[in-house]
């Protein structure tokens, strides 16, 4: 289904308000209806535009609340989870007027979206899970440090390291959006697959990305945890799962284990690409994506 050349898909930005909150997104693209939820939580949207595909799909992405020029919880930065951002999902779904869209989630997105498939799924043609996994918590980040540390031994003695390694280490600290800012940036070499031997096309991104400090909490303060292992099995959209062989934070590991858990599902491994594969691999993510999302 086209989009229109006016009206909530119209190119641009949008807003709607929810529960007296304002959620804003931004439509680019032509052909059929992608909504795609961005990573963190707490990163901007912007790093998330893939043009390759707004070749083929007409890109609807969300601007989590909480960041950017979309509203603030009474809570904030606590409050923020999985079904308030599914909530809002559903809502732009709706203001869209559309009868089904697909769902694409990068990272904390992908978590997003498969809570999303799981419990609203009625709209939903079709779900991408790109770079994400089943589960969050101390097995997750064990297998993190893992990768990060394969990642510190293929670059050990490079001068960057040092100052990727106190990033990381900076993380659990985070407490603010000044520091929330410092550790993206910080760490964001470790997120691709080859980043100081492509320093010029991705220095950009490292310069320009921001975020807002989001807690991982819920209203009243507990972790906002993640296991869907065992509910993935009931999934009844169709699913894609999309990842970079290099990817530290939601690696081959998880996709793996997603594919296996959702009844059908497709796997994608970028070869190339670490969390970014859109940006390190735009034309092989946006044709396997097109072609899921078309059916050609």
């Amino acid at each position: 289904m086209n989009a229109p050349a006016t009206g909530p898909l119209a190119t641009g930005t949008h807003t709607i308000t929810v529960n007296g909150v304002d959620q804003r997104y931004h439509v680019h693209g032509a052909g059929p209806v992608c909504v795609a939820h961005s990573g963190g939580p707490g990163i901007s949207w912007e790093y998330l535009r893939m043009p390759e595909l707004e070749r083929h799909l007409t890109m609807v992405y969300v601007e989590p609340v909480g960041t950017g020029g979309s509203g603030r919880l009474p809570t904030h930065p606590h409050g923020y989870t999985r079904e308030l951002y599914s909530r809002h999902v559903d809502l732009v779904v709706d203001h869209l007027g559309v009868p089904t869209v697909h769902l694409l989630g990068h990272s904390h997105g992908g978590f997003v979206v498969q809570y999303h498939a799981l419990h609203r799924p009625d709209r939903i043609a079709g779900i991408v899970l790109y770079d994400s996994a089943p589960v969050t918590g101390p097995e997750h980040g064990a297998e993190a440090m893992r990768k990060v540390e394969e990642f510190a031994a293929r670059h050990a003695g490079h001068p960057g390291l040092p100052g990727v390694i106190q990033a990381f280490r900076s993380v659990p600290s985070i407490a603010d959006d000044e520091a929330m800012v410092a550790a993206i940036r910080g760490i964001l070499p470790a997120y691709f697959a080859d980043y100081w031997g492509r320093e010029s096309e991705f220095a950009p991104l490292q310069e320009s990305v921001t975020g807002w400090y989001i807690s991982g909490l819920d209203a009243d303060h507990s972790p906002d945890l993640i296991d869907d292992r065992g509910t993935l099995g009931s999934l009844t959209v169709p699913a894609l799962v999309v990842v970079g062989r290099h990817d530290v934070i939601c690696g081959v590991r998880w996709a793996e284990e997603l594919q296996k858990l959702i009844p059908d599902a497709e796997l994608l491994i970028l070869e190339d690409s670490g969390h970014f594969g859109h940006l390190e691999q735009p034309w092989e993510f946006a044709g396997a994506v097109a072609a899921f999302v078309t059916g050609d």
